[in-house]
């Protein structure tokens, strides 16, 4: 930090009861009253370098004045008085913005006398604060606090325009010293910057000042929209999120910094992560922010939703009075979104357009089995969540299966219409080997289910046995097939060699013999053997080998089944 050392006399200012004055030999003879504070100085000191206090006493007539609404208060009007006995002062940017302030109000100008204040607090503002990185932005903090003045002083677009372009300054170009205490962060060389170098300084700035500072640098175009992102980011974490300063704004103040957020996230998918748009969406919501800003940031989520981590949907409910601990329409408002989204920009036979919707179903089947085990979870919650997304978003259901499978664990006194209805979304030919013998043995699940993964089983393995019969005659066909040929081949070699017919007797009479006989064998192999098919039924029953065993507590439910698929046998 810079500084200015201005003036060589000791502080010989000194208070007595309510009034300040100095020490001197000479009296005093100006009274001079700031905010019930009264001080007793001489006019030979201050009334040659203060236009102001000029044209006060030539109105007057007496040596008392009464200063109101002086930027800065009594300690920005006693530097001001100090510079004026010519006692030492310290200037910095702490007391910059004051001080300027002060004797622009009190018009200590060039005008007036050279060498005046205004003109040495300028040189100190052009040649030290704004060459300064941190130093522009400890007086541009300080302007928020005198706001109308500065600006029309043009502190703060001076300010602004330092910093901005400190930050569009190219990384290896920044020598000057910042704050970056991110976690994870190790400096791999001394003079490595990283990108975001700024954001985490920008954001000690007030919400009106850092956004006209976000703006004009995203106006410029030169910076990536991440970078805008994270400085986002960095801003709602300090002032909006988990942070021990923003719990101390009211909630106007937070609701007025996130819709600011909102408006300044970039246009470019991925700006921001989807983690940071669902914890803006959940503040907005217990903020009552703006239907606009939660209309953005569920079209923004939605968007983005099928980058999300399981960890990024686990956002705890609003109220501690609410149904659940997790904050589920949340997450099911947001599933809506992606869904909307996805059929609009969806074209027929796009494989990343389909990979992006199973990541989703994923995701939600995943959440599904977290928010499952939560004992206040009702069902009706539970379904409206399965039907977020479509059935296309499950090509397969294990992970819908265990989600549900937890549910009823956690949740034995569950109504049978409800644990019907929930099971109704099972899909026994999206279910995995693994996963079907377990459903016929879990006792959980209704009897409707399981008799229909049964079902499944047993028409499946019918249909694999049926394929291997058929392939087996097909194959024992080719070959009769090529024998014939053969025979047919070496008949007619034999019948041109003698240049006779073949005989009943003798060695074509055999071949003729043997063509009969597989031409009978492959007619015979053609026709189907229902003595044998039959059979085959007939031994087979609902409880041999090739079926999926059923627990025993569930055998004496499922003697109807067995007489039923007897019947349709």
């Amino acid at each position: 930090m810079k500084f200015m050392k201005l003036g060589l006399n000791p502080d010989t200012f000194y208070t007595e009861e309510a009034t300040r004055t100095v020490i001197s030999d000479v009296p005093t003879d100006l009274t001079i009253r700031i905010d019930g504070m009264s001080y007793l100085l001489h006019k030979s000191c201050l009334v040659p370098k203060c236009g102001l206090l000029q044209r006060l006493l030539s109105e007057q007539g007496d040596g008392a004045v009464e200063l109101h609404d002086v930027p800065g208060g009594e300690e920005a009007f006693e530097l001001c008085a100090k510079f004026c006995y010519g006692i030492t002062i310290n200037l910095s940017a702490h007391n910059f913005v004051p001080a300027f302030c002060a004797a622009s109000f009190l018009r200590m100008t060039e005008k007036v006398e050279n060498g005046n204040f205004i003109a040495k607090l300028e040189a100190f503002f052009s040649s030290c604060i704004l060459q300064a990185w941190k130093d522009s932005l400890i007086t541009l903090q300080s302007a928020e606090r005198a706001y109308e003045w500065c600006e029309n002083l043009g502190i703060v677009r001076r300010c602004i325009e330092s910093i901005v372009d400190k930050i569009l300054t190219p990384p290896t170009k920044v020598k000057w010293s910042y704050t970056y205490t991110r976690p994870g962060y190790v400096r791999k060389r001394r003079d490595s910057v990283p990108k975001d170098w700024w954001t985490e300084d920008l954001s000690c700035l007030g919400m009106d000042m850092w956004s006209s500072i976000v703006t004009t640098i995203s106006s410029t175009n030169m910076l990536q929209p991440q970078l805008i992102g994270e400085a986002l980011h960095v801003y709602a974490q300090c002032w909006l999120l988990d942070s021990s300063e923003g719990s101390r704004d009211s909630p106007n103040r937070k609701r007025r910094i996130l819709e600011t957020i909102v408006r300044l996230i970039p246009a470019e998918k991925g700006s921001v992560s989807i983690r940071f748009l669902l914890r803006l969406l959940s503040s907005a919501n217990s903020l009552g922010a703006s239907s606009v800003s939660k209309a953005e940031l569920l079209k923004l989520s939605g968007l983005q939703l099928d980058e999300a981590t399981l960890p990024d949907l686990l956002l705890p409910a609003q109220s501690p009075n609410a149904a659940t601990s997790h904050d589920i329409d949340l997450v099911k408002m947001v599933a809506r979104s992606f869904l909307r989204q996805w059929k609009r920009r969806n074209t027929a036979g796009e494989s990343q357009s389909l990979r992006a919707m199973h990541k989703v179903g994923n995701l939600i089947d995943s959440y599904l089995q977290v928010v499952a085990k939560d004992a206040r979870m009702p069902a009706q919650k539970m379904v409206s969540l399965i039907e977020s997304i479509p059935a296309t978003a499950r090509p397969q259901q294990d992970h819908l299966y265990k989600a549900i499978n937890i549910y009823l664990k956690e949740h034995p006194d569950v109504s049978k219409a409800d644990k019907k209805h929930l099971c109704s979304f099972l899909d026994c030919q999206k279910l995995s080997p693994e996963v079907r013998s377990h459903a016929v043995k879990n006792e959980r699940l209704p009897l409707r289910t399981v008799v229909q993964v049964l079902f499944f089983e047993q028409e499946k393995s019918n249909s694999t046995t049926d394929k291997k019969h058929t392939s087996s005659k097909q194959l024992e066909n080719s070959v009769v097939r090529d024998d014939l040929s053969k025979l047919k081949v070496t008949s007619a070699a034999e019948e041109q060699g003698n240049g006779t017919r073949p005989k009943a007797h003798g060695t074509s009479g055999a071949l003729h013999h043997s063509m009969r006989k597989l031409e009978s064998k492959a007619q015979l192999s053609q026709e189907p053997s229902f003595k044998v098919k039959l059979e085959k039924e007939t031994n087979e029953g609902p409880g041999d080998a090739a079926a999926p065993q059923l627990n025993p507590s569930n055998r004496a439910q499922m003697r109807s089944v067995s007489k039923m698929t007897h019947i349709k046998r």
